[in-house]
C-alpha cells in the first residue's frame, strides 16, 4: 500500500518542485503532479526552446542551496551580477554595485530550463516525494499551477489581472566583448530593454535579453529578419555592451499585474504565479514565488504538534507573512512602469532627475537593494 500523503502539490514548475523538496526535507510525505508545465503558454510555440533566464536574489539562492539544487547546476548555467547600470530616457542614470552593498553578488542569472531539469532530478531521487498524474488526498493542497490555474478557479478564488498591453521578447545574445558581470537596463518610453550577463552560449560574452514592448511591436520583432533585429538591438544599446548578435530563437509572452483575491483557506494555499504576477522589469517574479516557498516552509516547520497541516489558522500565518512583500513589489514594479511609460515632457524631466538624485543618495540605494535581495 502507498504511504498516505501529508501534502499534495498541483503544478510542476520551479516553485512547486522547490516546495515539494522543502516539505520532504521536513520528513513529510508529498505528492507532486507529474504533468510538465506548458512552455508553449509562455513562449512562442511548442517547438521553441526555452530561452528564458531568471534573476535570482540571495534568498532564493540560499533556498536552492539548502535543497541541494544550486550546487548541482552546471557552472555555466549561473552567472553572478556584480554591477548594474540603469539608463533613463534622457540623462538620468542609476548604478548599483555588489561591492558597495557588501554582498557577493546583486543577483545570479540562471538558465530557466537547466534549473527546471536540476529540480526535476532532485525530486525524482527523493524517497518522500511521489510523482503522479493526480496526487491522492492529503491534509494540505498547495496550488502552484501558474497564472492559468484551473484549481484556483474551482475554489472560487478570483484572479484580478490587469494587462499592460505589452509583451516581453526574450532571447540569448552574444557580444564581441566580455560582460564582466554587468547587467544593463534602458528605461525608454514606452519600452524597457534589459541585458542580463550570462555564460551561455559563450562564456563571458553572452546575455539574456528581456525587452518589454507594446504587444504589436514585440510580435513584429519576434518575427523580424535577424539582421534587422540585431540592428535594433545595437541602436538601443548604442554600443555600450559591444556589438550584439542573436544567438537563439526569440520568444514572446504577454505582461500583466495580477493577484488572487485570497491565497489560502481551510486545507489549501496558493504559491507563485497562481497567487501573484508582477512586471519583469525588476526581475523579481520567480523570487516572489520562492519567497512563498520559504515562508510556507517556515510556517509548517513552526506549527504546533497538535495542529493539522490544513488548519486554516496555520495557513493564514503564511498569508500574513507574504501579504506586504508581494504587495510592495507589485506596487513598485507597476509604479515604475507607469512612470516610464508616460511620454509627457515634464514627467520625463522629473523621472530622470529623480534617478540622478537616488544615485547620489547611498543610504537610499542600499535600502532599495536590500528590498530586492530579500523579497
Amino acid at each position: 500500500m502507498s504511504t498516505p500523503l501529508d501534502a499534495r502539490i498541483l503544478g510542476t514548475g520551479i516553485v512547486s518542485r522547490c516546495m515539494a523538496l522543502a516539505l520532504a526535507h521536513q520528513g513529510l510525505q508529498v505528492g507532486l503532479q507529474a504533468r510538465r508545465p506548458a512552455a508553449a503558454a509562455l513562449l512562442a510555440g511548442p517547438d521553441t526552446p526555452d530561452v528564458r533566464t531568471y534573476a535570482l536574489n540571495p534568498a532564493s539562492v540560499a533556498l536552492l542551496t539548502r535543497l541541494r539544487a544550486w550546487d548541482a547546476l552546471p557552472p555555466d548555467a549561473r552567472t553572478a551580477v556584480l554591477d548594474m547600470h540603469i539608463q533613463g530616457d534622457a540623462q538620468g542614470t542609476l548604478q548599483f554595485s555588489a561591492w558597495e552593498q557588501a554582498v557577493e553578488a546583486l543577483a545570479w542569472i540562471v538558465d530557466a530550463a537547466e534549473l527546471e531539469t536540476t529540480l526535476e532530478a532532485a525530486v525524482r531521487y527523493n524517497p518522500r516525494i511521489s510523482v503522479s498524474a493526480e496526487p491522492g488526498p492529503a491534509a494540505l493542497t498547495l496550488i502552484a499551477e501558474g497564472k492559468l490555474s484551473e484549481e484556483r478557479a474551482k475554489l472560487g478564488v478570483t484572479f484580478e489581472r490587469h494587462a499592460y498591453g505589452h509583451s516581453a521578447v526574450a532571447a540569448r545574445l552574444v557580444a564581441d566583448r566580455p560582460h564582466q558581470g554587468l547587467a544593463r537596463q534602458w528605461f525608454r518610453a514606452p519600452d524597457i530593454f534589459a541585458l542580463l550577463p550570462f555564460d551561455r552560449p559563450q562564456a563571458q560574452v553572452s546575455y539574456g535579453l528581456v525587452w518589454s514592448l507594446p504587444e504589436a511591436q514585440a510580435l513584429a520583432w519576434r518575427d523580424a529578419p535577424v539582421d534587422e533585429f540585431e540592428q535594433a538591438l545595437n541602436e538601443v544599446t548604442g554600443g555600450a555592451a559591444g556589438t550584439l548578435r542573436l544567438a537563439s530563437e526569440r520568444a514572446v509572452w504577454p505582461l500583466a499585474i495580477a493577484h488572487a483575491s485570497s491565497v489560502c483557506g481551510a486545507g489549501w494555499a496558493l504559491l507563485g504565479d497562481a497567487a501573484h504576477l508582477v512586471h519583469p522589469l525588476a526581475g523579481q517574479g520567480l523570487n516572489l514565488g520562492l519567497a512563498d516557498v520559504i515562508a510556507l516552509d517556515e510556517v509548517v516547520a513552526q506549527r504546533e504538534s497538535w495542529r493539522s497541516l490544513g488548519d486554516e489558522a496555520l495557513l493564514r500565518r503564511y498569508a500574513r507573512r507574504r501579504t506586504f512583500g508581494t504587495w510592495a513589489m507589485g506596487q513598485a514594479t507597476d509604479g515604475l512602469w507607469q512612470l516610464f511609460s508616460c511620454q509627457a515632457p515634464a514627467l520625463r524631466e522629473l523621472r530622470n532627475r529623480g534617478m540622478g538624485l537616488v544615485d547620489r543618495l547611498a543610504p537610499l540605494k542600499r535600502w532599495l537593494v536590500s528590498r530586492a535581495l530579500d523579497v
